[in-house]
């Protein structure tokens, strides 16, 4: 179902998924299930060939939901995360490049969803990006520590991950949550264009095979995270 906060558009072979809520883009069950369904067109459609999933002009994306985290509704708080794992995980094991315009601040969630990207191109300044769960009580599941294990610099993954260490646009890039940085105004206009070359340059049908090959094992054992969290949670 088409959800208010998210827009697509076909540009050329690449379909750009941008999304405002106004406010933080918080991950809601209703907002995951969106972008779920815009990837899964991507994918079916031959004619195109990448992905740019935007934010708004202040952020990417923020952590999951907080009036659901807070509610104590357990199923609901289980469908919601293990939803953001399953979303993370489609991303990054979609048969299509996934290039990323962080057009602001990315945490919790929003840092995850990064590293879920193929490219991640961010601003290069003082916006906030890092997972915040440690400070803030809570404890990643293990779908997350899966990817962030995998994205993340070997340098940074204590302090990014135990240590909840937050880091500025060039510091993401150290870090490994961005591959690159530029201009607030033009994150989505090089996000594209990285996006438009991987859809001219790249052989579909193999890249398609090699992200199968390379994440394989690692989107399966995403898998079994996810669906160990909501068979626990009796969903």
């Amino acid at each position: 179902m088409p959800h208010e906060s998210v827009d697509s558009e076909r540009i050329d072979n690449v379909l750009c998924i941008s999304v405002d809520d106004g406010r933080a883009n918080a991950f809601s069950l209703s907002l995951l299930l969106a972008i779920s369904e815009e990837l899964a067109v991507a994918e079916s459609d031959p004619d195109i060939g990448a992905v740019v999933l935007a934010g708004n002009q202040k952020v990417f994306f923020a952590g999951f939901d907080l009036d659901v985290i807070n509610s104590g509704d357990r199923k609901a708080i289980a469908e919601m995360v293990s939803s953001g794992g399953a979303l993370i995980r489609q991303a990054y094991g979609a048969s299509v490049p996934v290039v990323a315009a962080c057009t602001g601040h990315a945490v919790a969630a929003g840092a995850l969803m990064l590293c879920g990207c193929d490219y991640r191109v961010g601003v290069d300044g003082p916006v906030k990006i890092g997972l915040n769960e440690v400070a803030i009580a809570l404890t990643l599941p293990r779908w997350a520590l899966l990817i962030v294990s995998e994205r993340l610099s070997k340098r940074h993954l204590q302090v990014s991950v135990v240590n909840a260490q937050i880091v500025d646009g060039p510091g993401a890039v150290d870090a490994g949550f961005l591959d690159e940085v530029t201009s607030h105004h033009q994150v989505v206009k090089r996000a594209l264009e990285v996006a438009q070359g991987f859809a001219e340059e790249l052989d579909q049908n193999a890249y398609a095979s090699t992200v199968r090959s390379l994440r394989g094992d690692l989107l399966a054992t995403m898998d079994a995270a996810v669906a160990a969290d909501r068979a626990a949670a009796g969903l």
